[in-house]
């Protein structure tokens, strides 16, 4: 039996796997080791405004000040709310005194009341004794709400940082009214800071949370910011305007989020900023071996 035919199948068998093999090299050798992406730095903002209505009688911060959590940065007057905690404090302590004293009331009627069963004195006394120290701790618990209430109001008159931030925007002065509808600042939360980047279909693949990346900018020539890849969206949305590369805008892409590591705050919001992502290297196909 002849084997010529057999010997031809298996030789371009193996040449067609040692030119794959040969192409897949080439490949990889010559495939891109990082994407490159572009964006604009971005970051969380908080409006703070007071919680009650009363004229403003400082503002300690200016705009571009770096503020701590817990920070005093403005205060409400205070003259007339003052005087209203007194008065609370004072109309519980009355309270307090009152139910004390009809409470003595209650468990002297009520010893008559068990001591002569019921001969000493009627049962209606003893329900009305027992009606008026019900109302007086009901007064007691009113006015401790008020006074808790007036407490807090006191306590919202001092606008405090919820947080590291630096001041944005010094919205309202002294002698302004606040209000629960109008902010007073707008802080800027420099932690967390990222870049918000998009990327085409054809490239999603190659990213994953936790990739490590680095940020530059036009503003820092030469300097990298350390990052990491963190969301990434789920969903295609057109490319907004803001993308600074035109081959992209047409197309539809997905948003993703490049945290950056930026402790001296030196990123600001909307600055234009490009992020580098290094790419892992695919693993290498074995050639396929020719049978005998």
């Amino acid at each position: 039996m002849k084997r010529t035919p057999i010997v031809a199948a298996l030789v371009v068998i193996a040449v067609a796997a040692a030119a794959g093999w040969a192409w897949w090299q080439y490949r990889s050798a010559h495939a891109p080791h990082e994407l490159t992406l572009y964006g604009n730095v971005d970051l969380r903002e908080v409006d703070l405004a007071f919680n009650n209505n009363e004229r403003i009688s400082e503002v300690l911060v200016q705009e571009g000040d770096h503020v701590k959590k817990g920070q005093v940065l403005a205060r409400v007057d205070t003259s007339r709310l003052e005087p209203q905690v007194a008065q609370a404090s004072a109309n519980l302590e009355l309270a307090k005194v009152a139910a004390a004293n009809d409470r003595v009331q209650f468990n002297r009627v009520s010893a008559v009341w068990s001591s002569t069963h019921g001969r000493g004195i009627s049962r209606q006394d003893v329900d009305n004794a027992q009606a008026t120290l019900d109302g007086a701790l009901a007064q007691v618990q009113a006015n401790a709400a008020q006074l808790t209430l007036l407490r807090q109001e006191l306590a919202d008159a001092v606008l405090v940082a919820p947080m590291d931030a630096t001041v944005r925007s010094r919205l309202m002065e002294p002698g302004d009214m606040a209000s629960p509808s109008r902010p007073v600042l707008d802080l800027a939360i420099t932690d967390p800071k990222w870049v918000r980047v998009y990327a085409n279909e054809t490239d999603l693949g190659k990213l994953h949370p936790g990739m490590t990346a680095a940020v530059s900018a036009d503003s820092f020539p030469g300097r990298r910011f350390a990052g990491w890849v963190g969301f990434i969206s789920s969903v295609a949305e057109f490319t907004p305007k803001a993308v600074e590369t035109t081959d992209l805008r047409p197309s539809l892409v997905y948003e993703v989020r490049v945290f950056v590591k930026d402790p001296g705050d030196e990123l600001r919001l909307g600055m234009p900023a490009t992020v580098t992502v290094p790419l892992e290297p695919a693993p290498a196909a074995a050639p396929a071996k020719a049978g005998g």
